[in-house]
């Protein structure tokens, strides 16, 4: 078992780590204990979760719809409500038992509900152990806008068990897979030449892959929690990725978080290429990797009106200034402001 230390808690990672589950459960003595989980997760990851740390079974279990469609103040609402109507207090624990979602929304919940109370994550999906339930980050979408209504309150543990991968489609290991392409591209060289060897879906989950995609981005947390610098490297291929996925689920299309990152950091290439962030070599180097796993999105013109909209409220733009976490060569970052709407107009055109 890996165990990476962040902030302020620890990241398990590894079939034993609900060995560290049962310590932490025992050691914190807490009054209620609340599971947050989906329909697939109630099915597929509970009963494994229950088998094998039985100071739960006693657990609220809180079952929510899945989709990114029910990440809003309406599912919080509902859990606030359930909290509430079984006498939930300040020493209870939620256990976010599922994927960025209910990372997403437990962890919202969790800091807001009587001014906050503890959460732990458990992610289920390769996109939640990689990214999604690491770092502190939770929100909600608020009028089609990505997480535009959050907080930033880290967990008190996270249990990373691989286990949980064997009920996942290959469409879902892809869409976890984005974010691990994003923090090599943006913080070690190394590893994306390790990324560009793989081949199989089962590589792209392994158990080392995981663990240094977590040890990456929980280095780049550590030193900018709140995101004042340096964490905004992690958004890159997001300005453009999550405004097509909002436009996408608008028109109720089918679109996967990472399918959308993968799109958009496509797209936030050819911006960077113009403004001498990344060579011509560099550009095709990324291009072609992402094409070969992910397949092409097609955008109407109706999509890439809707795109536009959302890129201009995205959280890093300041003022007018539109700025993109965009890589300064690979395995670096920078955050550049004043990229020309004319340019990322080309970016989708050319995509």
């Amino acid at each position: 078992m890996a165990t990476i230390k962040a902030n302020s808690y620890n990241i398990y990672i590894g079939d034993k780590s609900f060995d560290a589950l049962n310590t932490f459960l025992t050691k914190n003595k807490y009054s209620h204990y609340y599971i947050l989980c989906d329909e697939h997760t109630f099915e597929f990851c509970l009963p494994t979760l229950l088998f094998l740390a039985p100071l739960l079974n006693e657990a609220e279990i809180i079952e929510l719809e899945s989709g990114e469609d029910k990440k809003t103040l309406e599912t919080c609402l509902q859990v606030w409500g359930a909290l509430t109507d079984t006498g939930a207090d300040k020493k209870s624990l939620i256990i976010n038992l599922g994927g960025g979602v209910i990372s997403d929304l437990g962890g919202f919940v969790a800091s807001t509900f009587k001014r906050g109370i503890d959460c732990i994550n458990i992610p289920t999906t390769l996109l939640s152990m990689v990214d999604a339930s690491v770092g502190g980050k939770t929100g909600v979408d608020f009028e089609g806008i990505k997480n535009h209504i959050g907080t930033t309150a880290e967990p008190k543990a996270i249990f990373v068990n691989p286990v949980f991968l064997e009920t996942l489609s290959e469409r879902q290991i892809k869409n976890g897979y984005a974010e691990v392409i994003k923090i090599a591209l943006i913080a070690d060289i190394n590893f994306w030449k390790e990324l560009k060897k793989l081949i199989s879906v089962s590589e792209f989950s392994s158990e080392k892959i995981i663990t240094k995609a977590i040890a990456l981005k929980n280095s780049i947390v550590k030193k900018d929690l709140h995101e004042k610098n340096l964490r905004k490297s992690l958004n890159f291929g997001h300005n453009i990725g999550h405004a097509l996925e909002s436009a996408l689920i608008k028109q109720n299309k089918d679109i996967l978080h990472g399918e959308a990152i993968a799109a958009g950091m496509i797209m936030e290439a050819e911006i960077a290429k113009p403004l001498k962030r990344i060579s011509l070599k560099e550009q095709k180097e990324i291009t072609d990797y992402i094409r070969s796993i992910y397949k092409n999105i097609k955008i109407t013109k109706e999509t890439e009106t809707q795109l536009l909209q959302y890129i201009l409220h995205d959280k890093k733009n300041e003022g007018d200034d539109l700025c993109f976490a965009l890589p300064n060569g690979i395995g670096a970052y920078e955050l550049y402001c004043g990229v020309k709407l004319d340019l990322i107009k080309k970016a989708i055109s050319n995509y």
